[in-house]
């Protein structure tokens, strides 16, 4: 992998969001480590294996960064936010309800102090780090705003609202250099809230809950912000913005009007992945508002809910459509989200989900020539 500053600069045209379908081996060996019948060393062994194996899999597809698939994880979010100092996870209630579908009840909380300290994850990035070989290793962790959006917190800890942003972002600092210490060159950060800002329906549901809208945008501008401030050169973050994704359902609908002009104009990261795989993401338009020639732009044109391959010629159609509001020197092509942002996964195949990959592949070869 580079230490140099191209890393940064480097678009990978064929890209994907992050997470892959646990296959039946990790899905069993998970049922046997919490029945008690296998050790936590056992596990990860078996983790290990099939790590190498999907990883395999990602560069004979053709794709230049390769992740883990999030194959140690439940969540895409519960389990980094849960193993910050501070932060305590729990089973609540009810789960995230989707459409038609509920999630676990799963939650987090804030209980003490926030900071960043011997994260389990750092082990996860390094041991995919080691088969990545040379190939760059990408590595998913859930943005700042996610344990504000989706944490409760204790009011005794942090009465004060500003004091608690102040912490994630000099927490979520601290997380970026430790990872970028471990070899990290790639990393994403994964936000739904976003996505629900960009919502009437869920913006309604904010402030029923005695939340601004409008506030939780600069609120988590400026986190964000500050996380990213100073990271060295050769370390690129980009963000994947998702309407929800669980057993091939979503939660949120809405253009990306209300908050582009904020995201392209002022968050200062080096890309987007954004999901724009049916009318619910809206149309182009926003895009108007990327201002930058170094800003990357990575479109969710085949979507990772259903196995059913999309036409080539319509993708290539959607690209140049986009081409008219970013050049497309900037832009690239991915699946619109990861295929099981939770280890229950998305109802289409494995192979399915090689072969939208390989998809991917192909057309990022017709268009970027």
């Amino acid at each position: 992998m580079t230490t140099t500053k191209e890393t940064r600069k480097t678009i990978f045209r064929a890209d994907q969001v992050g997470s892959l379908l646990r296959t039946d081996v990790i899905k069993e060996a998970r049922v046997q480590r919490t029945a008690g019948q296998i050790s936590a060393e056992k596990l990860r062994a078996i983790e290990d294996k099939e790590i190498e194996r999907i990883v395999a899999k990602q560069k004979e597809l053709g794709l230049g960064a390769v992740t883990d698939g999030e194959f140690r994880r439940a969540w895409w979010h519960f389990d980094f936010l849960e193993n910050l100092v501070g932060v305590e996870g729990y089973w609540a209630g009810n789960g995230i309800q989707f459409q038609q579908q509920q999630t676990k009840s799963r939650a987090i909380k804030v209980a003490s102090k926030l900071d960043f300290a011997d994260h389990p994850m750092l082990e996860d990035f390094k041991f995919l780090h080691q088969v990545a070989g040379d190939h760059v290793a990408k590595f998913t962790i859930p943005s700042p705003s996610m344990l504000h959006f989706r944490g409760e917190i204790d009011s005794t800890i942090y009465p004060d609202e500003e004091e608690f942003f102040h912490d994630l972002a000099k927490t979520y600092k601290k997380a970026i250099k430790a990872f970028y210490d471990a070899g990290c060159r790639y990393l994403q950060l994964d936000d739904t809230a976003w996505a629900y800002l960009c919502s009437n329906e869920q913006k309604e549901q904010l402030r029923a809950k005695g939340k601004n809208p409008d506030d939780l945008v600069n609120l988590y501008l400026d986190t964000i912000n500050e996380a990213v401030s100073d990271r060295p050169d050769d370390l690129k973050v980009t963000m994947h913005i998702c309407r929800g994704n669980f057993r091939s359902t979503w939660i949120s609908s809405g253009g990306y009007e209300p908050v582009a002009e904020t995201l392209f104009g002022h968050l200062n990261i080096d890309g987007f992945f954004l999901e724009y795989d049916n009318d619910r993401a809206g149309g182009f338009e926003p895009l108007r508002f990327v201002n930058r020639s170094d800003l990357n732009i990575v479109l969710g044109l085949v979507t990772s809910k259903h196995g059913e391959l999309e036409s080539k010629d319509l993708i290539k159609k959607r690209i140049e459509e986009a081409s008219k509001y970013v050049d497309i020197s900037q832009l690239s092509l991915s699946p619109q989200c990861g295929f099981a942002s939770t280890e229950e996964g998305n109802l289409l195949t494995e192979e399915e989900q090689w072969d939208k990959l390989r998809h991917v592949v192909e057309i990022s070869q017709d268009v970027w020539k």
